[in-house]
Parts: C-alpha cells; sequence; structure tokens
C-alpha cells in the first residue's frame, strides 16, 4: 500500500500478498502510527459517526448480554470492521495487533533473533547459513545443522512451519535461547546457548558489474533502509568503471515512498517533479520534486519491471518514465495509486485508511480501475492477465485512450492500470510443470544445493566464483540424485514434466550452491552470485542487455519505440 507515516514524511505501502493478492510475493506493510481524534474532523460527521456508534454498541451488548451461546466479542468487532472496509476500496484495511506487529517489521531495518537463514526439509528446520556476524555464526552454528529443539520445543514433525520457526528464535535483543543441533559427523545432539541481537535487514539484494560499463542493481523492497544501501551500492558501481545502470524493480511490491522517491532523486536532475497526491483533504495534497545533485543523472538507464511491482516501485518507474529518464522493460506493473494512512488504536490494531491518490510527473493515476465492494474481481485482475494472453504478447495490453498522458519529450505514456512498459518482454512458462512445483513446496532443490556445497565447500571456494560461472555444471548425476530424493519424498517422477523443466532446475541448483558457498563472504546482505547465476537463463534480463543503445538515444532525445 501508498501509506504516509506523518503528513511531512509521506509513505507507500503494497497490496497483502497473503490475505489480498496471493499471487504477489513476500508483499510488506509500512509502519504506522497514532492519529489524534482531529483526523476524524468537525462536528456533522462527528454525530453521523456518533449514531452509528451507539447503534453497533447497543447491538454488541445485545449480543454480549442475550445472545444464546458464548462469543468472542473482541472477534466479532475485529470481523464487523474488516467487512465494513470491504464497502470502501480494495486497499483500506484493518489488522488485529499481532498481524499489524508482524506487518511492520517487514520495512524495519531489522529484527531481534538469533540471525539464521533456515530451511524446513523433510519435517526438519535446516540451517541454511548464519548470517554473517550474527549471534549464530559467534555461538558456532554452520551451514547444514539440523535445528531439532529450541528450549524444551521440539522442532520436528508436521505441525513444523515457518510462524513456530520465527516465534521460537526470534525474541527480544540480549534473550539466550538454547538449541539442541545434529551436525553432520557427530553421533550426539550438540546443545548451543545463542544470545539473540538486532540482526539487520538488507533490501538490496544484488549490486555488480554485468561487464566492464554495465551495472547492476536489484532492489526488493522500500524499507528504512533502503536509500542508503542504494546509494552506497551505486557508488561502488561508478567506482569500477559503470557508465550504464540495470536497475531491477520486479517483484518489488513497494514500502516507504520518501526511500522511492530519494532513489529516484539520484537519477533525475534539476528540480524536477517526482511525484504528487490529490484526496478530499488538502492537507494530504502535496508534490515532492528532485531536489539532489544524483549520482548517475547523466547515462544510459533501463529499469525492470512486472507485475509484481507495485505501489513505490511504480513511483520510481513512472517519474523516470515521464522525465524519459529511463527505459522501462518488462511487463505492465501492477497498478497501485492509492494512499494510505495508518492509525495505531488504542489496542494496538491497524487502519489503514485511504485518503489520497499519488500522480506520475504526466498527471497519470497509475491506480487501475475497481468497483467499491467487489474485492474479488480485484483480486482476480492479475489472474485476468494471463487469462487475457498480456503476460506473452504485448498486443493483449489494452490501454485506454481516455487515459493518455506524454511525457516529458512527448511519448504517449497511459495511466490507469500500472506502467507500461517501453519494450515488452513475455513471461517464459514453458519450464514450470506439476512436478517442478512440487520439487519446490518440498524445498528439495535447495536443500540439494546445500548439501552439495558442503561437501565441496574448500574446493569450490579454492577455485573462485569467476571459475565457478563460468565452468561449473550440474551433471546427469546431479540430477538424478535430486529426482531419487523427490521419488523418497512421495513425489512421483514424470519424465517428460521433468525434460521441460530440466533447464530451470539446473540454473535453480548452480544458483543455491553459488549462494551457500559465497553469500557469507558479503556483509552488506548481498546476494550476488545467487543472481547472477539466475540471470543465465532470465529472458527480460538477457534482453534488458541488448536495449542498452535504445536508452542512451532516449536521453539525448532520439527515442523511437521498439516493441
Amino acid at each position: 500500500m501508498f501509506m504516509t507515516k506523518e503528513p511531512e514524511n509521506e509513505k507507500i505501502n503494497n497490496p497483502r500478498a497473503t490475505v489480498r493478492l496471493p499471487m504477489l510475493l513476500g508483499i510488506t506493510l509500512a509502519a504506522g502510527v497514532l492519529i489524534g481524534a482531529t483526523f476524524f474532523g468537525g462536528g456533522k460527521s462527528l454525530n453521523n459517526i456518533g449514531r452509528g456508534y451507539s447503534k453497533f454498541k447497543e447491538v454488541l451488548q445485545l449480543i454480549e448480554n442475550n445472545y444464546v451461546d458464548s462469543v468472542n466479542t473482541e472477534e466479532l468487532v475485529d470481523y464487523s470492521i474488516s467487512k465494513m472496509l470491504e464497502k470502501l476500496d480494495p486497499h483500506t484495511t484493518y489488522m488485529n495487533p499481532q498481524d499489524a506487529v508482524a506487518a511492520r517489521t517487514q520495512l524495519e531495518g531489522g529484527f531481534d533473533g538469533i540471525g539464521v537463514e533456515f530451511n524446513i526439509y523433510k519435517d526438519t528446520v535446516y540451517v541454511v547459513t548464519p548470517m554473517a556476524g550474527g549471534p549464530s555464526e559467534h555461538a558456532g552454528i554452520l551451514s547444514g545443522d539440523k535445528i531439532i529443539k529450541v528450549d524444551n520445543t521440539e522442532m520436528t514433525g508436521s505441525k513444523l512451519d515457518n510462524a513456530l520457526v520465527f516465534k521460537m528464535l526470534r525474541g527480544k535483543k540480549g534473550t539466550e535461547v538454547k538449541l539442541a543441533i545434529l551436525r553432520k559427523g557427530e553421533k550426539k545432539p550438540l546443545t548451543f546457548t545463542v544470545r539473540r541481537d538486532r540482526i539487520p535487514t538488507y533490501s538490496v539484494d544484488a549490486s555488480y558489474m554485468i561487464d566492464d560499463k554495465t551495472g547492476y542493481i536489484k532492489v526488493n523492497r522500500f524499507s528504512e533502509t533502503t536509500y542508503d544501501e542504494f546509494k552506497k551500492a551505486l557508488a561502488l558501481l561508478k567506482e569500477q568503471g559503470m557508465s550504464q545502470l540495470l536497475l531491477d524493480l520486479r517483484n518489488n511490491p513497494g514500502g516507504y515512498m520518501d526511500k522511492a522517491t530519494s532513489l529516484a532523486d539520484e537519477f533525475i536532475s534539476g528540480d524536477k517533479l517526482l511525484v504528487y497526491t490529490d484526496g478530499k483533504d488538502d492537507r494530504y495534497d502535496r508534490q515532492t520534486k528532485a531536489r539532489i545533485a544524483g549520482q548517475f543523472e547523466d547515462g544510459p538507464l533501463i529499469v525492470l519491471v512486472d507485475e509484481g511491482s507495485a505501489s513505490a516501485s511504480e513511483i520510481v518507474a513512472g517519474a523516470l518514465q515521464d522525465h524519459d529518464r529511463a527505459l522501462i522493460v518488462g511487463r505492465r506493473s501492477f497498478g497501485k495509486g492509492l494512499v494510505q494512512m495508518p492509525v495505531t488504536l488504542s489496542d494496538g490494531s491497524e487502519l489503514r485508511l485511504t485518503i489520497s491518490r499519488y500522480y506520475t510527473p504526466s498527471g497519470r493515476s497509475i491506480q487501475k480501475p475497481y468497483t467499491a465492494g467487489h474485492g474479488e474481481d480485484y483480486e482476480k485482475e492479475l489472474e485476468a492477465r494471463s487469462k487475457n494472453g498480456e503476460y506473452y504478447v504485448a498486443d493483449s495490453i489494452k490501454n485506454n485512450e481516455k487515459y493518455k498522458f506524454k511525457t516529458t519529450g512527448g511519448r504517449p505514456v497511459f495511466g490507469a492500470g500500472g506502467i507500461t512498459p517501453d519494450v515488452f518482454v513475455p513471461r517464459d512458462t514453458m519450464f514450470m510443470t506439476k512436478y517442478l512445483i512440487q520439487l519446490f513446496n518440498k524445498n528439495i532443490v535447495r536443500e540439494q544445493a546445500m548439501e552439495y556445497a558442503n561437501d565441496h565447500r574448500k574446493q569450490l571456494e579454492k577455485d573462485g566464483f569467476a571459475s565457478y560461472k563460468k565452468s561449473f555444471v550440474i551433471t546427469d548425476a546431479m540430477l538424478k540424485r535430486l529426482t531419487d530424493d523427490a521419488t523418497a519424498q512421495g513425489i512421483k517422477f514424470n519424465e517428460a514434466e521433468f525434460k521441460r523443466s530440466k533447464k530451470y532446475i539446473q540454473t535453480q541448483l548452480k544458483a543455491y550452491i553459488a549462494q551457500n558457498v559465497w553469500r557469507k563472504s558479503h556483509r552488506d546482505g548481498l546476494n550476488n552470485e545467487f543472481f547472477e547465476m539466475l540471470s543465465e537463463n532470465d529472458e527480460t534480463y538477457r534482453k534488458a542487455l541488448t536495449l542498452f543503445p535504445q536508452a542512451r538515444n532516449l536521453e539525448r532525445g532520439s527515442y523511437t519505440s521498439q516493441k
């Protein structure tokens, strides 16, 4: 969702993936603050609110005192609020205190815990890697360790899930947790006492040089630390000779508006408009303009987007597109252009109330159409794009001429439905099979990669990543071991589907092996080796690398549209 935290510090946030939009992965939510009663306005509206409140209170008291069965009135209140908000737009939402706390942590700069990346495999918690410099690494936890007990709670069995692992491993900084560990080569469990600490989270996934002039940066969300991470990454790439940049915002669901506009400001010169908002109450109407001398205001720039790019990501892409500063490549973005005010209620629950719309510099609202009270239709819009062929054929994107605008250089752009890319790249789904989905649901690919990395770590580290990237091959023997393991886990082998997915499985295995071996060398959270390996089978990435001449022409004002 696009959200404001304080009037002078606007923020954006994305749709609720797990509740509202299951097709969006890893959706994040912004932090809220207490807003006083004056937020709700004057006398007439207060009278209306008062009458409605009295009626609701009366009904609730009748249920509590007279209903035939015992009821949980708190659950009834939460349900009533949620149902009431369904009559509004799709992004006005309510969360109970527990969900509100969990959601806010997504965009904070870190959390308190023991600092491990874990994987659940065969109903067991495996340590993928202890985070560099974190409590677990200091305590001696190793990649491949099995966590079988946390304090007095067993961490095995069919009831094991991510929620339980988070509950047991996270906790207040300074508190201790006792782990029972099974380690390869040890006959008996080992016991470790780990003191929880603040674990930083990162939003820049990768930052590396593709060649001697082309840089690549991937941003997964816009959190508290995003702009600082991005500035550091950009500066380091420039030191390495970068003269053109590929910025990857695919599957970035949004986050804080001020971080998004600050990032855009690194590319846009002068005091050009970046975004503006407009609502019923003019207190929430404001303009955000470029204000600094950015690090990369000159040079070809390409931005990757797709249907998972929402909210703050669309702010960045829209500003750069409207000012003809970047070539937008990929597929049409999500289409989230509503602004929410987060209101923390007295019990810690949170209301996120839509208060305005935001517009790109050309005047576009990129909010896709919706009908109040018809949330199910809104949720199915991404599915409808797939059925209409939009993910596969550029001409399937149907922009409404009514919402046609022009960029600074006179190019046509469209609103009311996300950011339409300048160059369309279809989604590749040929590799997607039921067999592949089962492999990932059981975490078999990641587990096989971790086992191989642990068994061959010394040799791989000795050879170095450059050699690994150029020469390492996922052999048929390695794939046979994977499919045998899958069969043992109850996944019936399907030869035809395996052949369709084989290249993708090989790419994923090679990427995860690289991640297991080299990620710990990055103390700034970067996962460069993983994304470098994925890029070998990434059609959008590969296509974008051929488009820098067009990006250069766009920057010079001589761009000719190409599909």
